[in-house]
C-alpha cells in the first residue's frame, strides 16, 4: 500500500519506472492536522495547512496530468485506487504481473 505522502513520492517518481503489484493500492488524501492553542496560532496553522494543500496538489497536476479540479475532487477526502484506478489516473505507469527475469524461464534449459 502506498498510502498518504507515498502516493505522491510513488506518483513523482520517474516516468516509465513507477510501478505497483496487482493487489496493492494507493491510497491518496488532502493533508490533514490538528491545531490548538491560542486563536492566533491555529489561524496560522490553518494558514500553513491551506498552503500546502496547494502545494501537493500542483506536485500531483505536475505528474499524473490530471487538471487541478480533478486532483481538488480526488483529494477531498481518503481515496483508495486500484492499481488499474491509479493508472488510469496518472500516479503510476505499469502494474507489474511477474518479475523480470526472475519468473521467466532461465534461457538454455528445457
Amino acid at each position: 500500500q502506498a498510502a498518504s505522502a507515498g502516493s505522491l513520492l510513488l506518483c513523482a517518481g520517474a516516468k516509465g519506472k513507477r510501478f505497483s503489484l496487482p493487489n496493492s493500492r494507493i491510497m491518496i488524501h488532502q493533508p490533514s492536522g490538528g491545531a490548538q492553542g491560542q486563536a492566533t496560532d491555529i489561524e496560522i496553522q490553518a494558514r500553513e495547512i491551506l498552503a500546502l494543500r496547494a502545494r501537493l496538489n500542483e506536485i500531483y497536476v505536475r505528474h499524473t496530468g490530471q487538471p487541478l479540479e480533478a486532483i481538488q475532487t480526488a483529494l477531498e477526502r481518503d481515496k483508495f485506487l486500484s492499481p488499474i484506478e491509479a493508472k488510469e489516473f496518472g500516479l503510476i505507469d505499469e502494474v507489474v504481473e511477474n518479475r523480470p527475469g526472475r519468473d521467466e524461464p532461465e534461457k538454455g534449459f528445457k
